[in-house]
């Protein structure tokens, strides 16, 4: 790792996560000097615990944050609207490690849905065919199964209910994968030993994330310069408004300024837009690159919602991997189920602490203890199905709390669409007749847990009128200013976004390693 002098011109990325991880290395490999700048600290491996509740307190993102709007969560998790990480590795630290590609009418929900009252709807500025030969990248990159050769899998039972389940009710798309995590050795990392806990930490690294991949092998180029602990506060523009330089608070709470020569923003969804709005200036008064307004709209979550069923005899869900199951029969669009868009059903399992905690925020007593009680017995299924964007949807600055560093936090605003509630209600009565049809004695419907896709609020568009980003990740306003997250993404699809963000961060850094070479940033 290299040591880059703060007043030198550099490439700045801020945040390590599934984009800014992934470019810091594509671009460090083609030979360009990048500093990244990641708020949290540098957690290793072997630092990680394998306990639910210590694992959450190691890496997750607990800076204040509010939240409004009529989403449950609001209620039930009002300082907790979005469960991301706060590490070297961002949230591919924590995560399920599905990758399933987007599908040719998501890349065009408004040419493919037509108009939806209440929804911001538009087409991405590129397509399915443009994305996937970075697709193919990206599912190389991280050792996705089912695809290029990649072993599966293999089914534990939570699957085997899930499978059985599936058949017996017709559907036909349903595997153990696609997923970014090992069945063999592959890539210098070993396979999968089954451990059931691989959501926090993977201590195995048998699942792909940047901590493990990228960030690594970026350091052995000897052109990145990590700076953990590095807390972004605002992105400064010369007189023409290109951004010159990235002032951020270090471990000690000193302020530092980082020049720049081109500024990636990969902060997440929350904070990315956050961070744009609190670098407003004369020149841009409505917050950085926000010309069009959209910088904090159209955010995006999921459709999420789990349904745990229990059985006579025992599942054990919790051995295995916690994700290694999918069924893709509900994934297209068909309005003739009275919704746009479509859904994923996916293995899960939580763990007894996590499954008091989630499966029904503020439940007490019997209606509990019948949950917790039948836990050997218990399997599980998540829904991730695409939610709408919607102007009114969005980040905002709270100009009435700040953290600790006396910044205003962000609060996330969020209400249901008509869509997603009737797809929602549609998935739960899927769910429980798959669950009914191998002979579940009960279930229950789990309200979505704490965001963990998070999506929109600094969308592509071809007109920069309707986003903030071109079809590059380049801001509209700013030409020397990219975001390179999953708040780029102009609609949120059905599948889960890591394989996307991955794929279009490798397209981007082949975007700028051409345009510092010839010029055109």
């Amino acid at each position: 790792m290299t040591a880059i002098d703060h007043g030198e011109e550099s490439v700045v990325i801020i945040g390590s996560g599934a984009g800014g991880g992934t470019l810091a290395y594509e671009l460090t490999k083609r030979g360009i000097p990048v500093v990244v700048l990641e708020a949290g600290p540098y957690l290793r491996h072997d630092d990680y615990v394998n306990d639910e509740w210590a694992a959450f307190n190691q890496m997750a993102w607990l800076d204040p944050r509010t939240t409004s709007g009529s989403w449950r969560i609001a209620g039930d998790f009002p300082n907790l609207p979005a469960w991301t990480v706060k590490a070297v590795g961002g949230t591919t630290t924590h995560w399920s490690g599905a990758t399933p590609r987007f599908k040719r009418h998501e890349f065009a929900d408004r040419s493919s849905y037509g108009r939806i009252d209440g929804a911001n709807l538009l087409d991405w500025p590129i397509s399915l065919d443009e994305m996937e030969p970075y697709y193919d990248l990206a599912e190389i990159a991280m050792g996705s199964t089912h695809v290029h050769g990649r072993k599966p899998l293999p089914a534990n039972n939570n699957y085997k209910v899930f499978a059985n389940g599936a058949e017996r009710i017709g559907y036909k798309h349903y595997s153990t994968g696609p997923y970014a995590t090992n069945a063999e050795e592959y890539d210098g990392r070993p396979a999968s030993i089954q451990d059931g806990f691989n959501f926090q930490g993977d201590k195995n690294k048998s699942k792909w994330s940047t901590l493990v991949r990228e960030i690594p092998r970026a350091e052995e180029t000897g052109l990145l310069d990590l700076r953990p602990e590095s807390h972004v506060v605002q992105i400064t523009h010369d007189a023409s408004g290109r951004a010159d330089a990235v002032l951020y608070l270090d471990a000690e709470g000193n302020l530092q300024r980082q020049a720049a020569a081109l500024v990636s923003v990969a902060a997440n969804t929350i904070e990315t837009p956050r961070l744009l709005l609190m670098s407003a200036s004369p020149m841009f008064p409505d917050g950085l690159a926000n010309s069009s307004g959209q910088v904090g709209r159209n955010y995006m979550r999921h459709l999420t919602g789990s349904v745990f069923a229990r059985f006579n005899d025992p599942v054990n869900m919790y051995r295995g991997e916690t994700m290694a199951g999918v069924i893709a029969d509900e994934s297209g669009h068909n309005a003739d189920r009275g919704f746009a868009g479509g859904y994923y059903f996916e293995t899960i399992s939580l763990g007894p602490a996590f499954l008091a905690s989630f499966v029904e925020p503020g439940a007490w007593g019997r209606e509990l203890t019948e949950i917790l009680d039948a836990y050997a017995n218990t399997a599980g299924l998540w829904i991730v199905g695409e939610d709408l964007p919607q102007e009114t949807n969005r980040i905002t600055l709270n100009t009435t709390v700040t953290d600790k560093h006396g910044l205003p936090v962000p609060n996330v605003h969020y209400d249901d669409h008509l869509n997603d509630v009737a797809m929602r209600a549609h998935a739960y009565g899927q769910a429980e007749k798959l669950y009914d049809a191998v002979g579940a004695v009960g279930s229950h419907r789990t309200p979505p847990y704490p965001s963990t896709h998070n999506l929109g609020t600094s969308r592509m568009s071809a007109n920069p009128e309707d986003g903030v980003v071109d079809k590059w990740g380049r801001a509209h306003d700013v030409p020397n200013l990219f975001v390179s997250d999953g708040s780029v993404f102009t609609t949120s699809a059905a599948a889960n976004p890591t394989l996307t963000i991955v794929a279009l961060a490798i397209r981007q850094a082949e975007y700028i390693a051409d345009q510092l070479k010839t010029g055109g940033i």
